[in-house]
């Protein structure tokens, strides 16, 4: 259970293997409207990131790498996204993520709690990402594996080290 003043925040990056409207990405591509529906009407959802046109956010920038894709949402809870996460459409295509997507060796996903009502920004996304590829998991940016309940989630304090980017 979790403290109604709070929602879950996560992002989750990918580096694409070819361009989107390649052939290998095809079946990606064909089925981010129906992968999104189904985030949409999932329970304990409550918010997610879409581009310029506003149905996904493959068009939206992120760490400065044009084959970087995000995706950003917000949740009630982290068992709300576990469950979404791992079942239907969406368990199907987790699935085939090696088919379009490079194996990056950093996190590639981070969860954070955020005010009820705030919806973050990329640059906000981005800072947590690379918190924990500095210092693990810490309330200010975890993982599933390792929560943390609502609450505090001040930033531990250092240098952010060279290299964190995306390697493959």
């Amino acid at each position: 259970m979790t403290d109604a003043a709070f929602e879950l925040a996560q992002v989750n990056i990918a580096r694409l293997k070819a361009p989107l409207d390649s052939p290998q990405l095809k079946d990606f591509v064909d089925n981010l409207d129906p992968v999104n529906a189904d985030a949409d009407a999932a329970d304990g959802f409550v918010w997610r990131l879409v581009g310029e046109e506003g149905d996904n956010a493959t068009d939206v920038p992120v760490l400065g790498d044009s084959w970087l894709i995000v995706n950003m949402s917000v949740w009630r809870s982290t068992d709300a996204l576990t469950a979404y996460m791992y079942q239907g459409r969406h368990r199907e295509m987790l699935a085939r993520r090696r088919e379009w997507f490079e194996r990056i060796q950093e996190a590639v996903t981070a969860l954070w709690w955020v005010p009820a009502g705030h919806r973050p920004a990329v640059a906000e996304a981005e800072s947590r990402l690379l918190h924990l590829r500095t210092h693990g998991p810490t309330p200010y940016a975890f993982t599933l594996r390792t929560s943390f309940p609502p609450g505090a989630s001040a930033p531990v304090t250092g240098e952010v080290p060279e290299g964190l980017g995306c390697s493959v």
